[in-house]
């Protein structure tokens, strides 16, 4: 994947095939980094987004997407995105071609606190990180509130 030309749909980020982690700190992706080249990942396989970074691109994504973007979950994400970077999160998008990798990438997102991780699919996207006890999740639509706002709720 090139961060410089993400893969979109309906004007939104959706990098099918790869698993999208949110982390407190940049040194988290850091370590995020080197556990996935640890677990077998190529460093092609690895793309690293800075809150600085992700919040451009969330920005621009929001002002051209299409209007289909807002009928399922897609627009919400990309914004709940944009809180967590906007709340200090790096990100770590990582190329995932069968299950077993999945787990991996999931393993390491919840070993760094992650407060969010999503596999995309092709027709759905998959949130890999169990929701802190007591939280409510929001049904997926663009009116309702904002998911991965865990950021704020997670315990160290």
């Amino acid at each position: 994947m090139d961060k410089s030309d993400p893969p979109l749909s309906f004007g939104v980020f959706k990098p099918v095939g790869h698993v999208v982690v949110a982390l407190p700190t940049m040194q988290a992706v850091d370590a995020a980094c080197a556990q996935s080249l640890a677990d077998g990942f190529q460093p092609s396989d690895l793309v690293r987004y800075t809150p600085l970074e992700m919040r451009s691109q969330v920005n621009e994504e929001i002002r051209t997407a299409s209007f289909f973007a807002s009928i399922g979950q897609d627009l919400n994400l990309i914004r709940a995105h944009g809180a967590l970077a906007e709340a200090g999160c790096g990100f770590l998008v990582v190329k995932t071609d069968v299950d077993a990798e999945v787990e991996k990438v999931a393993g390491v997102a919840r070993g760094l606190h992650s407060p969010g991780a999503q596999r995309y699919g092709r027709f759905i996207v998959e949130e890999l990180i169990e929701r802190v006890a007591g939280d409510v999740q929001s049904p997926e639509s663009d009116d309702t509130g904002l998911d991965l706002d865990a950021v704020h709720r997670r315990p160290d």
